[in-house]
């Protein structure tokens, strides 16, 4: 993970930066730091809190753009599973996108072992203190980082660079393009809803390759 500290912290930062200049107090953009701590969330939401949205918008919006952490969770599922709730919930709040990219390349087999839980928290403890600080160092210098430093299409590349990690097949490449092209055909809808209608298109688009998928073909007696 200290690899790529560095974008997690440019991450950070532009939504450290981004909360204040939406119009948050400090102590309110810190505690939205602290407790959603779920970037892409946060700087959906911050346009639509800022434009006065329904709040039925704002949770709505928040819970589709995070709506991969229930495919996170799933595939987490047989490495921590067996663990007590207490420490799923755990789990849970320090999860991050690299965390799990970086976790299923080093255990590809959905077998638990003692190794998992130590890799799991030194991951996720450079992710959140990275993130944390430098959002925190956001916030506190948000008012004196002008505007036209174009921290917000920084906070793009970030995001880009984060999606690019995350396609690895056809299926995901596919449903990317069709969201690109869903949040621009929509991008006329108030209050950001294109990116809802996005995300919508691009589970659609998983639903049915998942479904249409050829069958996996059996191996044959005595082969290996």
């Amino acid at each position: 993970m200290t690899g790529i500290a560095l974008g997690l912290g440019a991450w950070g930062l532009v939504t450290g930066v981004a909360m204040v200049k939406s119009g948050l107090t400090i102590p309110l953009a810190m505690l939205m730091s602290f407790v959603v701590f779920a970037g892409s969330a946060q700087l959906a939401s911050l346009p639509l809190i800022a434009g006065g949205a329904p709040l039925w918008v704002v949770w709505a919006t928040a819970a589709c753009v995070n709506l991969r952490f229930v495919i996170f969770s799933a595939g987490w599922r047989p490495y921590f599973g067996h663990l007590p709730l207490r420490q799923r919930l755990m789990h849970g709040y320090f999860t991050a996108d690299l965390n799990y990219v970086m976790f299923m390349r080093r255990f590809p087999e959905p077998t638990p072992s003692p190794e998992q839980g130590p890799y799991f928290w030194g991951g996720v403890a450079v992710n959140w203190v990275t993130w944390q600080g430098m959002s925190l160092l956001g916030i506190a210098l948000a008012d004196r980082i002008p505007t036209e430093w174009g921290l917000g299409f920084a906070g793009t590349l970030a995001l880009l660079g984060l999606t690019g990690s995350l396609l690895s097949d056809r299926a995901t490449w596919l449903a990317a393009a069709v969201a690109g092209c869903a949040a621009v055909a929509a991008f006329a809808l108030p209050f950001k809803l294109n990116i809802v209608v996005a995300i919508a298109a691009a589970v659609a688009v998983g639903i049915l390759l998942d479904h249409f998928a050829p069958p996996p073909v059996p191996a044959k007696a005595g082969s290996r």
